[in-house]
C-alpha cells in the first residue's frame, strides 16, 4: 500500500447540537485520478449534500505497507462525485470546532489495522512525554512537492508545538496500528500530513 494514491471528501453536517464528518475516500476503489479529483468543488458538493461545507482532503499517498480487514464502524455508501467513485469510510465527530488544527488530536471511528513493516521507515511526532504519532498519509493537496523523500528533513519546515519533536527511523520490528475495537486518535500538520496514534 505504500505510495498508493487516494483522496477523501469530508461533508461536515450540524446533528443534535454539534458538528459531524461523514468522510467519503476513493481507499481501495481507485487511485483518485487527477482528471476527475481536479474537478471537484467544495462548494457544489456541500450544496448538493446539504452539508454546512466540504473538505477535500488531498490527494494523498499512503505510508504505511498494508492494510487489515475492515470492520463496519459505519455504514458503507456509495457515493460518485463527478465520476469519482467514494465509499463512506469514516465519520469524525468534531464537537464545536469544524477547522482541523495542526497538531490537535482527532477521533474518528475508522475500525481499520495498519501496518508498517520492519525495515522500513516511518516518520513521527513526538509529543514532549515521549509519545509518537506515526505518519499514515503524506498528502500532496498542500504541497504538491511533498514526496517520500522529502519526508526526511520535513522536520525543518514544521511549526512544531513547544517541545515536540519530528523524526523518521527504520522499524526494527513491524508496526501493528489496530483500531478495529476503539476509535483511531489523529492529528495532521501544516501540510495536511496525516498521524496516527498506535
Amino acid at each position: 500500500m505504500r505510495g498508493v494514491r487516494y483522496g477523501e471528501v469530508l461533508a461536515v453536517f450540524l446533528r443534535d447540537d454539534k458538528l459531524q464528518a461523514e468522510v467519503y475516500g476513493t481507499q481501495m476503489l481507485n487511485d483518485c485520478p487527477e482528471e476527475l479529483w481536479s474537478t471537484l468543488v467544495a462548494e457544489d458538493i456541500a450544496r448538493e449534500m446539504g452539508a454546512l461545507f466540504v473538505k477535500l482532503n488531498g490527494p494523498r499517498h499512503w505510508m504505511l505497507d498494508g492494510l487489515g480487514t475492515k470492520v463496519a464502524m459505519v455504514e458503507a455508501v456509495m457515493r460518485e462525485f463527478n465520476g469519482l467513485m467514494t465509499r463512506r469510510i469514516a465519520v469524525v465527530d468534531l464537537g464545536n470546532n469544524p477547522q482541523a488544527m495542526p497538531y490537535a488530536e482527532r477521533h474518528v471511528a475508522r475500525g481499520s489495522v495498519f501496518y508498517f513493516d520492519a525495515g522500513k521507515p516511518v516518520y513521527e511526532l513526538v509529543r514532549p512525554d515521549g509519545t509518537a504519532y506515526v505518519m499514515q498519509a503524506r498528502c500532496i493537496g498542500v504541497d504538491p512537492n511533498m514526496t517520500e523523500e522529502s519526508l526526511e528533513t520535513l522536520g525543518s519546515r514544521l511549526a512544531l508545538p513547544d517541545g515536540w519533536t519530528y523524526r523518521s527511523r527504520v522499524l526494527d520490528a513491524e508496526l501493528v496500528v489496530d483500531t478495529t475495537a476503539h476509535v483511531a486518535t489523529v492529528l495532521q500538520d501544516e501540510f495536511e500530513n496525516s498521524y496516527t496514534l498506535p
